[in-house]
């Protein structure tokens, strides 16, 4: 079998499952497992993603109501790999490659194509098993999602002594973006009480003034898209703001970075290993930040 996978949480669940080896092309932004890398990449940003995230959501915007495009695709570089199965998605069409992207010679291909369009942690499982069916792997799809709920139960329960703590994620900086989607279900998992977001629904951009209400007691900030570094060097929007010095969780050092890209904004495999991320931010369990993943912001308050 021969697939081209246009979805980094796509890829990271085929190898998940053992299949690896039949990955024959990525997206530019399939990084995990590390070797991936090496397998081409036919698909690129259609504008320049390095600068600051309100031109960012600027240019996203505009493209949308122009109806251009926020990707390209090497319809011809997928054509000629032939490939069995292309996997794409349909839930976010900003997010990553969605399967109206693809409209030109790879629509004549019979593989099939299949989009993952999950947004929630039951809507992912399915995801899974889709994959493990077109892969003729239904079982190794089956104790694979066994593994992760027995893994985020356990994780769940060794919380129970803590108090939990009101919270939110913010998934974009500039604009504020509340966390939706998976979001509220990983972060009641991790023993906390989101009061921003909504389950299985697409984040929405708030205003300052809705996250100064809701006064969280703690702050994640994990930007879709971003890496730990990359968020570290967009927060002094925040920082800056002249209202962020009076939320409470600024005025605590309760206030977090983290690896956004990787693990809170891919609906595949690493949301199990966030549930333990976020139990180290909120509840110090570990303490050692074992997935190199997060850290807090320090010098929040604007001098």
């Amino acid at each position: 079998m021969r697939i081209v996978s246009l979805l980094a949480a796509g890829t990271e669940i085929v190898c998940a499952l053992g299949a690896g080896d039949f990955l024959v092309a990525r997206s530019h932004e399939c990084d995990y497992p590390e070797w991936v890398k090496r397998l081409p990449a036919v698909t690129s940003a259609a504008f320049d993603t390095s600068v600051s995230s309100r031109e960012i959501d600027a240019e996203v915007n505009r493209r949308i109501r122009a109806g251009e495009r926020l990707y390209c695709v090497d319809e011809q570089s997928i054509a000629a790999m032939a490939p069995d199965l292309i996997i794409t998605q349909s839930h976010c069409p900003v997010c990553a490659i969605s399967h109206q992207d693809i409209t030109g010679p790879v629509c004549r291909l019979k593989s099939t194509i299949l989009s993952l369009q999950a947004g929630s942690l039951t809507g992912i499982d399915e995801d899974i098993r889709h994959i493990a069916a077109s892969l003729g792997r239904p079982d190794a799809g089956r104790k694979f999602i066994e593994l992760q709920h027995c893994r985020r139960a356990e994780i769940s329960r060794s919380l129970d002594q803590f108090n939990a703590p009101t919270a939110v994620v913010l998934e974009w900086i500039d604009p504020l973006f509340a966390m939706g989607n998976w979001g509220p279900e990983l972060m009641e998992l991790a023993h906390c009480r989101p009061v921003m977001g909504n389950r299985g629904a697409h984040s929405q951009a708030i205003p300052m003034s809705r996250l100064l209400s809701a006064d969280p007691e703690v702050i994640i900030i994990a930007p879709c898209g971003f890496s730990l570094h990359r968020t570290r060097t967009e927060a002094r929007v925040l920082t800056e703001h002249k209202d962020w010095g009076r939320l409470q969780a600024v005025q605590r050092g309760r206030v977090y970075l983290a690896d956004g890209n990787r693990y809170f904004n891919r609906s595949g495999i690493s949301l199990t290993d966030t549930v333990e991320i976020m139990a180290e931010i909120l509840h110090g369990q570990g303490g050692v930040n074992r997935f190199h993943a997060w850290e807090p912001l320090v010098d929040c308050v604007r001098q």
